[in-house]
């Protein structure tokens, strides 16, 4: 079963005088623990490809189905439990909270969606920033962090939960060659371990390199996908 599969996705934004067609029947499947990217030039429809994925909008028309659920029928309330439960996001600006610590950082998803012992939510966080080499730094805020580390704080808040599917938008943009590298590493580690998905939407020819499948998309069409070169 894919973890991900659409089937003319659609997606019109008529809040402006001329309707823009962001996405034009999309169909793509996504084989669940795999590492993929979408590219194409700015405009074309990778964001919002992403975001209709991550249950953060809502088609126009086609079906979509996210970890086995059909997301188009779901109310707002409903997609933002899914999201909680089933996908994790990485940001290219980190999206951490400056006045938490990592650790905290890494805890709010758990506390927000889940609550639970607190005991228990420790030890969870705990074990994930052990996991992406980041366990003797929890009680340092943000500000304190280098734009790596940031980065990997930011792929231990997206696995905290175990998801199914992890979001990535851009995720190495901000960072340096070796720095960016480390961090795909890291994100490769975690699939194996963890049978997590990656789906990248990216411009950095660094990502697309590392992807085991690559959709392009160019004004709001699917032209190719496979298997990387």
């Amino acid at each position: 079963m894919s973890v991900v599969s659409a089937r003319g996705l659609t997606k019109v934004y008529d809040s402006t005088a001329v309707p823009v067609h962001a996405l034009r029947g999309i169909d793509l499947d996504i084989a669940p623990g795999s590492f993929v990217s979408i590219v194409g030039p700015s405009g074309s429809g990778k964001s919002t490809l992403l975001n209709l994925i991550g249950c953060l909008d809502h088609p126009t028309s086609g079906s979509l189905t996210v970890v086995g659920e059909d997301v188009t029928v779901l109310g707002r309330e409903a997609r933002a439990r899914f999201r909680g439960d089933h996908i994790g996001f990485v940001f290219q600006d980190f999206n951490l909270i400056p006045v938490l610590s990592a650790f905290e950082n890494v805890e709010y998803p758990l506390r927000l969606l889940r609550g639970g012992a607190t005991g228990e939510r420790r030890r969870q966080v705990q074990e994930i920033l052990a996991a992406v080499g980041l366990g003797e730094i929890g009680g340092k805020r943000p500000t304190e962090l280098s734009g790596g580390q940031k980065q990997r704080v930011a792929v231990a808040r997206a696995l905290v939960t175990g998801p199914q599917l992890v979001l990535a938008d851009e995720p190495t943009a901000n960072l340096d060659r070796d720095t960016a590298l480390l961090v795909l590493e890291l994100m490769k580690k975690m699939r194996d371990e963890f049978g997590t998905t990656f789906l990248f939407s990216t411009h950095d020819p660094r990502v697309v390199h590392e992807a085991e499948q690559i959709f392009t998309i160019e004004d709001g069409l699917l032209r190719s996908g496979g298997g990387a070169s």
